[in-house]
């Protein structure tokens, strides 16, 4: 069959040559942008920093200045429950110490702050005590209330009960997150309650990714 008859039964594959012929350096350019937006939008596997949860029992503790839980008297409730679901989920761990007895527990023994990691882990009977200190905690800048500049700063730190130094921490990370990503934002704009959830919920994601496997975006919005 001569090759005239084959081009012709192939017009996209003619068309394409024939742009590629005419465009020349544009048309590198062009794949240049495609390439470089799917960069951007794509996303890549990311291994546990600390995946010693798998296969052990666990416990969380979420402590918070007394001035951030006065401003945010929920926060330690949401953060104890929420990555005490997560890790549970997703870290492979074989037993969980229930988020809510943890909490009956700080408010029965006010104590409890006073405890080191080892005793608090004795005290759950757990392998592993995660710890998360939240060093701030805000919604708005202090000297201007009036536009949304969420910031969420935390350190998780990983105690071994079982490990060969159960005195020190075995592990730690410091966590920040933010929101909302534009500048400017305004009450009008987007309500209180959003600012939180999505501020609360951007540190959990974060600081139990630290835990296990997972997908990130090649570029993180926060």
């Amino acid at each position: 069959m001569p090759i005239s008859h084959t081009f012709l039964r192939r017009p996209a594959v003619a068309a394409l040559l024939l742009t590629t012929g005419v465009l020349g350096h544009g048309g590198c350019q062009a794949i240049g942008v495609i390439a470089a937006n799917a960069e951007r939008t794509g996303s890549h596997k990311v291994a546990a920093k600390y995946a010693g949860l798998k296969d052990k029992t666990f416990a969380v503790v979420v402590n918070a200045d007394r001035s951030i839980q006065a401003d945010h008297p929920e926060l330690v409730i949401t953060l104890t429950r929420e990555m005490s679901r997560r890790l549970a989920e997703f870290a492979g761990a074989s037993g969980v110490f229930p988020a809510d007895e943890v909490l009956r527990y700080q408010f029965q023994y006010p104590t409890w702050v006073a405890k080191t990691s080892q005793e608090l882990a004795a005290e759950f009977g757990v392998d592993r005590l995660v710890t998360i200190d939240i060093g701030e905690y805000h919604l708005t800048d202090p000297g201007n209330p009036y536009i949304w500049d969420g910031v969420a700063i935390g350190t998780v730190n990983v105690t071994e009960a079982d490990g060969s130094t159960p005195g020190f921490y075995s592990f730690t990370e410091s966590v920040r997150v933010g929101f909302p990503d534009e500048t400017g934002v305004s009450p009008l704009e987007v309500p209180r309650e959003t600012v939180k959830i999505a501020l609360t919920s951007r540190f959990v994601q974060r600081a139990s990714w630290v835990f296990f496997d997972h997908e990130e975006k090649n570029v993180l919005e926060y």
